[in-house]
């Protein structure tokens, strides 16, 4: 049996949002949060990548494919970063490539999502009985 439920215009749009809202305030915060924010992503990228709304599935893989590409390259690049200018240094490069290359994206594309003319929707659920 299936239920009907609505997903309100306001969810789909923090839905939309929200991976990029999390990088940004794990980048400005970024030593505990920002590796928490790496193994969290992934639930909220797995939860809103197949959403019924395919503008949220959209939003979301953008942010998680320039998050996960900016982490990806600090896993190859971060070592020599920090093993070149020292310890601290390294460590706020690091941190600063992070912020200059996933920031301004971020806002422009919570920005963006606001912009959309988002609406409720109707979705069945199955229930168990």
């Amino acid at each position: 049996m299936k239920v009907k439920r609505a997903i309100t215009a306001d969810k789909c749009r923090f839905a939309a949002q929200i991976f990029n809202i999390a990088t940004i305030v794990a980048i400005l915060i970024p030593i505990p949060l920002i590796m928490i924010w790496v193994g969290a992503s992934m639930f909220v990228y797995a939860a809103n990548a197949h959403h019924p709304d395919e503008r949220v599935a959209h939003y979301t893989r953008n942010a998680g494919y320039r998050f996960y590409a900016v982490a990806g390259a600090m896993v190859i690049f971060g070592q020599p970063i920090v093993s070149w200018l020292g310890g601290l240094k390294g460590t706020l490069l690091i941190w600063a490539i992070f912020a200059v290359t996933l920031i301004p994206m971020a806002i422009w594309e919570i920005l963006k999502a606001r912009r959309e003319d988002w609406r409720d929707i109707v979705v069945e659920v199955p229930i168990n009985e």
